[in-house]
């Protein structure tokens, strides 16, 4: 019985470090997802141009044109298209490379590092 009297709980000082440990990696996720919700948008409007009404889509100008309209409607501004996505055509199909790195400071010298490289072959409408 003297046992349980004394186990009440956590005491001040591991909420504190509960808190603390929360804190952080609430801030690392906060700092990495927009980065990855804007490569979820990159990914959709580059595969979007097969499944697109308008056939109009049919040189790598247009296909980077209908990109650069998907960034300007989905707010990514902080990413050069021309150095992030590469695009060939070969047989009626546009083979895109999205290839990219953001980098988000964390702590003084420590940097949060997400690094995204995806190939697509994607259909002329």
């Amino acid at each position: 019985m003297i046992f349980a009297r004394s186990q009440k709980g956590m005491s001040m000082l591991s909420w504190m470090l509960v808190l603390v440990l929360v804190a952080f990696f609430a801030s690392a996720a906060f700092k990495v997802l927009p980065h990855y919700f804007d490569y979820m948008s990159m990914e959709k409007i580059i595969t979007s141009v097969e499944t697109e009404a308008s056939g109009d889509v049919r040189t790598i100008n247009a296909f980077m044109g209908h990109v650069s309209r998907g960034m300007e409607v989905n707010s990514i501004r902080d990413l050069p298209l021309k150095d992030v996505l590469k695009v060939k055509l070969e047989n009626n199909e546009f083979h895109a490379h999205l290839k990219y790195e953001r980098r988000e400071p964390l702590i003084r010298n420590i940097d949060l590092v997400v690094r995204f490289d995806k190939e697509f072959r994607v259909r002329m409408p």
